[in-house]
């Protein structure tokens, strides 16, 4: 199928809330052959939060293998087999994570980019475009969304492709 991920190919599909983003991405990364990894980044930390992360796992079958990486993103893709082809959702929540555990995020950051300049399958990474709302009113979610442009500038960067979802359709970037 065209625009299927190819191996040894960044993929980074950014979208706002409940814009398809997800939904998409999991429909390239099914577009190459089973298995696939799913590295799941989100932590239930709430009963919404919890409802949220069993409604993606729904939407997967058998095929998949899901990690749990909240913090450890680079380290759970190092351990991944060569050619494996692998969905990672999401980079902002990987973000918050870090922001929340005090972490500094430049080595953190500096680690995923390393490991993402060399993808060694297809993948496809999720990530929520969040800069084009209004101003924050407060200084944790102003640094949010600025770590969350600066990030996904770097990712996009290293991409070899680039998709903007928006009520479910994507477009082209990079």
């Amino acid at each position: 199928m065209a625009g299927s991920p190819e191996p040894g190919r960044l993929t980074l599909v950014l979208g706002g809330a409940r814009s398809g983003k997800s939904a998409h991405a999991e429909r390239l990364i099914t577009d190459v052959p089973a298995p696939w990894t799913y590295i799941a980044t989100g932590q239930a930390f709430d009963g919404e939060m919890a409802e949220r992360i069993a409604a993606h796992r729904a939407r997967r079958g058998d095929e998949w293998q899901t990690v749990e990486a909240p913090l450890d993103l680079a380290g759970a893709l190092r351990r991944l087999p060569d050619g494996r082809p692998v969905l990672v959702d999401c980079l902002t929540l990987w973000l918050s994570n870090h922001l929340l555990a005090g972490t500094d995020l430049e080595p953190a950051s500096r680690e995923l980019e390393a490991v993402l300049s060399a993808p060694r399958g297809p993948w496809v990474l999720v990530s929520n475009e969040v800069g084009m709302g209004i101003v924050p009113d407060n200084a944790l979610a102003r640094r949010f969304r600025d770590e969350a442009g600066r990030l996904n500038q770097r990712v996009a960067a290293l991409a070899d492709r680039v998709l903007f979802v928006v009520a479910g359709l994507p477009m082209t970037v990079k």
